[in-house]
C-alpha cells in the first residue's frame, strides 16, 4: 500500500446523449440522455421507425407517494411516443424502459432488486391512472420486448 485510497471498482453502465438522426419526429425539450443500453437501442427504434411519429425523453413528471417514506414524490417515465399500428391506427404510449429483474418480483432475486419492484410498482400505479385520464396507454419495456427474447 502507499497510503493511498484505493478506487473501489464501480460498475459502468452505458450512458451519454442521443443524437437523432431524425430530429424532426423529437418533440423533447431538452437532448435526450440514455441510461443505459437498452434506452438507446429504444430511442433508435423511435428514430428510426416509420411508424413512429414522434416521441419524447423524460417528457412529463408524474406524481406519487413512495412506499418506504410516505412523501410525495416525482415519477418521470422514459419515452412519451405517438405511433400508427400496421392498419394506421394511432397510438400515444408512455413507456418505461426496466430491466425485467426490476419489473416483476418473480424474476427478481435479490433483496435491492425486490425493493425496486415494489417502488417501481407505486410509479407505475400513478403512471396508469395519469394516462388513463388522458386516454393513453402505458407500458413497461424490458429486454424481452427490445431485443425479442422469448419469455421463459
Amino acid at each position: 500500500r502507499t497510503g493511498r485510497l484505493m478506487a473501489r471498482k464501480s460498475i459502468k453502465f452505458k450512458q451519454g446523449y442521443f443524437q437523432p438522426k431524425n430530429p424532426n419526429k423529437y418533440r423533447g425539450k431538452h437532448i435526450p440522455i440514455y441510461r443505459s443500453g437498452w434506452e438507446l437501442a429504444f430511442m433508435k427504434l423511435c428514430d428510426g421507425h416509420p411508424n413512429v411519429e414522434c416521441w419524447a425523453s423524460e417528457s412529463h413528471a408524474i406524481p406519487y407517494r413512495n412506499p418506504f417514506t410516505g412523501k410525495m414524490t416525482k415519477y418521470i417515465p422514459d419515452f412519451l411516443l405517438s405511433y400508427a399500428d400496421k392498419n394506421g391506427g394511432k397510438h400515444i404510449e408512455l413507456v418505461e424502459v426496466k430491466p425485467s429483474k426490476q419489473a416483476g418480483l418473480t424474476e427478481s432475486k435479490s433483496r435491492k432488486d425486490k425493493a425496486a419492484v415494489i417502488l417501481n410498482k407505486a410509479k407505475w400505479a400513478a403512471a396508469q391512472e395519469w394516462c388513463k385520464r388522458r386516454g393513453i396507454k402505458f407500458r413497461i419495456v424490458t429486454e424481452n420486448e427490445i431485443y425479442h427474447k422469448p419469455q421463459r
